[in-house]
């Protein structure tokens, strides 16, 4: 008795599948239903002699023979994509991304936007949070995070370090004095992120460097902390390519307060092999070379020693 060989079909609704993470999702981005795709990946499953998908946290993660379809399902994907109208450009669909507040404002976006001018079928969805790289990245094709990743499955690349500084209004600075020296921030509330949230170690050096100081306002976004120390809520500890850009903002005792922290980005090794995300990624890469002397904060205005 022969064994029904997969047909791409199938193969495509496994792609789908392993980009969202949910046959939900893959239904509607194929518009088919749920149990027409449960339906598929339960026939490739039987034509291949195995699991594709498992269970994971928030949807389905691809099991190592899932992999290797997806692999196969990427190249139909191209060659199907290479007949339609106007195809002649690889670099289109959806990228689906991760990224701290500030990473995703002031490089994904700039990143993304020059990559649409020559690109404009690439969509990328760009999701801001702040935590550790995912063990389980179904529905995810990049991830940047802060620090050193340890992941399995994955690809980890250094993309590149920024540098994060002590930082006041000239307002509040009127009004408290500065502070000369380390010690003299025991008088002054911080503003950074709420330490009981904070899901990244790398991201905890106030508490290391300054643990005299008590919180004043505390956020999980670090928009919050910019506009907060703007506003003299306290003494932020603020990344520099971001607080750099405001002239009401004044850099205090930089050669004590100079944290460097590594952007990585992580993904997954079948996202690699569609071009619209390796477009992205490269991007990435380039617009954090272009911008390094504003993310190690070389570019900065008023300090006070």
């Amino acid at each position: 008795m022969t064994t029904a060989s997969p047909s791409p079909d199938q193969l495509l609704v496994l792609l789908e599948v392993s980009r969202s993470g949910k046959f939900t999702t893959a239904a509607e981005a194929l518009g088919l239903n749920h149990t027409t795709v449960a339906r598929k990946i339960a026939a490739l499953e039987k034509a291949l002699g195995g699991r594709v998908l498992a269970r994971a946290a928030g949807g389905w993660e691809l099991t190592p023979l899932g992999q290797r379809a997806v692999g196969v399902a990427a190249q139909v994907a191209d060659a199907v994509g290479r007949l339609a109208p106007g195809a002649d450009d690889p670099v289109t669909g959806v990228v689906r991304m991760t990224a701290t507040d500030g990473f995703s404002a002031y490089i994904a976006s700039p990143a993304v936007a020059g990559l649409r001018r020559d690109h404009p079928g690439l969509a990328v969805e760009v999701i801001t949070v702040t935590r550790r790289a995912m063990q389980q990245r179904s529905g995810v094709d990049i991830e940047v995070v802060v620090g050193e990743p340890q992941v399995h499955r994955a690809e980890a690349v250094r993309l590149g370090d920024y540098t994060l500084g002590m930082y006041a209004s000239r307002d509040y600075l009127a009004r408290h004095g500065a502070p000369e020296t380390p010690e003299e921030l025991a008088r002054h509330g911080l503003v950074y992120f709420v330490d009981s949230m904070l899901q990244v170690d790398d991201l905890d050096a106030p508490r290391r460097l300054a643990p005299e100081m008590r919180d004043g306002l505390t956020s999980t976004n670090v928009f919050v902390h910019v506009e907060a120390t703007r506003a003299g809520a306290g003494i932020g500890f603020l990344p520099c390519f971001m607080a750099d850009r405001h002239a009401d903002l004044v850099r205090l005792l930089p050669d004590y307060f100079r944290e460097q922290l590594p952007y990585w980005m992580v993904l997954r090794p079948d996202s690699m092999r569609q071009p619209a995300v390796a477009a992205v990624a490269t991007a990435l890469r380039l617009k954090v070379t272009e911008l390094r002397p504003q993310l190690m904060g070389e570019d900065s205005g008023g300090i006070v020693t």
